[in-house]
């Protein structure tokens, strides 16, 4: 791809501002030394401050915003070309820098670096909020706007075709789909170079999605979700959970469509303890029954690993 010749030099424009509001980014203690925060405190804490135990990278990259798409009547995509240098893992996040924003974003990529690698480009979706950084990518940001990111987290799957499969479960509520979304394209990506290479690089296990929204059209990026899981119906499969549509659903929907929350009776079809490895990003009281039910039912909780959002 073709890099904007800023992409080369322009970071060093880029002064670190003062860390502000964002998301919360844990995961369960198992051989992790990331420690669990306090979820009751009254004061909110920014992006920077609340993921500083986190792994970063060192580098900060500029980018571009080259494509926008409303992803909902909420939600926003936004499509930037990176530096050549950029990279990152399957659930992983940015910080994000805004010129003349003083506040510091956090979101996580909504793409698989299979993208990355092909395009040279990666996705972030945001939902409409008065965050500075949210507001921002609704209000202002246009293609051709200029940013700084770098890359973080601690969140990611990324194995190696020596690894031994395993089972992936991946439970997201409303916008905590977009690493978990990540993870599933990596997934199709490695099933792809498998099936080119007559099954000699990845040991694949299944991957199933639980995904739950307001409504059917708060479920992002439902279409390319069910086109995956239809391209390899023995590997990817999912559902979809409605809390609060009265609507009918569309037919081509359904099939995939449950109403009401994620259930116990789902979970325990999907774990394996032997073999399940859960990956869960979502509201904190979602997050905490469901990493609740899957230990009750027999889940290590060093195979379950999740970020809460804010």
């Amino acid at each position: 791809m073709s890099v904007p010749c800023f992409l080369v030099s322009a970071a060093r424009g880029f002064i670190l501002p003062c860390p502000a509001a964002g998301l919360l980014r844990s995961r369960l203690l198992g051989t992790s030394s990331i420690k669990r925060r306090n979820m009751t405190s009254k004061r909110q804490m920014d992006h920077l401050e609340r993921t500083a135990s986190n792994s970063r990278q060192n580098a900060l990259y500029p980018a571009e915003v080259c494509g926008i798409i409303n992803e909902s009547e909420t939600v926003k995509r936004l499509r930037i070309a990176v530096h050549p240098d950029f990279s990152f893992k399957a659930g992983q996040w940015v910080d994000f820098f805004i010129p003349g924003v003083e506040t510091v974003g956090g979101f996580s990529m909504c793409s698989s670096p299979g993208l990355l690698q092909r395009e040279g480009v990666i996705e972030l979706a945001a939902k409409y909020t008065k965050h500075p950084p949210a507001h921002w990518i609704h209000k202002t940001c246009t293609v051709g706007s200029r940013v700084a990111m770098r890359v973080g987290g601690d969140f990611f799957f990324d194995p190696s075709p020596s690894d031994p499969s395993v089972d992936l479960l991946l439970v997201a509520g409303g916008v905590g789909i977009n690493p978990l979304y990540s993870i599933l394209l990596h997934m199709a990506d490695l099933l792809h170079l498998n099936h080119a290479s007559g099954g000699r690089d990845y040991n694949i296990g299944s991957t199933h999605l639980c995904y739950s929204a307001k409504n059917t059209q708060e479920l992002l990026f439902k279409s390319s979700i069910m086109e995956a899981c239809r391209q390899f119906p023995d590997k990817l499969s999912c559902d979809f959970y409605i809390t609060q549509q009265s609507t009918n659903v569309d037919p081509h929907l359904q099939p995939f469509v449950n109403r009401g929350r994620i259930t116990e009776a789902e979970l325990r079809t999907r774990v394996d303890p032997q073999r399940t490895l859960c990956y869960l990003c979502g509201p904190p009281p979602m997050i905490e029954a469901i990493s609740k039910t899957l230990m009750e039912l027999g889940l290590p909780k060093d195979r379950i690993i999740f970020e809460k959002w804010w």
